[in-house]
C-alpha cells in the first residue's frame, strides 16, 4: 500500500484521535496532543456526516471539559482550526476556547 504524505497525516491523526477517545472513556486525563487530536477528529467526522460549519463551531465547545484534560491544557488551546471536507467543498472550522 502506498500512502501520500497527506494520507499518512490523516491516518496518524485518526489513530491519535482514537487513542485519545479510548483514554477519555477510561477516565485518563488527556494531554495537549491528545486533546487536539480528539477535537480535530471530532470535527472531521461531523463534517463527513454533513454537519454545517456554524454548528461545528458551536457544538465543538462541548466536546471536552476541563476535568477531562490535564492541568493547564485548556489554557494551552485557545482555539482549534481544522480544514475539513464538506459536501460542498473544503472549509476552515475554528472552535474558539474549545475546552469548557
Amino acid at each position: 500500500m502506498h500512502l501520500t504524505p497527506g494520507d499518512t497525516e490523516k491516518l496518524l491523526l485518526a489513530v491519535a484521535g482514537m487513542v485519545a477517545r479510548d483514554r477519555r472513556e477510561r477516565g485518563v486525563l488527556l494531554n495537549h496532543p491528545e486533546a487536539v487530536a480528539l477535537l480535530t477528529t471530532w470535527v472531521l467526522e461531523r463534517a463527513r456526516e454533513g454537519r454545517g460549519v456554524a454548528d461545528l463551531m458551536v457544538e465543538g465547545r462541548a466536546v471536552l471539559r476541563r476535568d477531562e484534560v490535564m492541568e493547564g491544557v485548556a489554557e494551552m488551546i485557545p482555539d482549534v482550526q481544522v480544514e475539513a471536507t464538506f459536501p460542498d467543498g473544503r472549509k476552515l472550522v475554528t472552535i474558539h476556547e474549545p475546552i469548557a
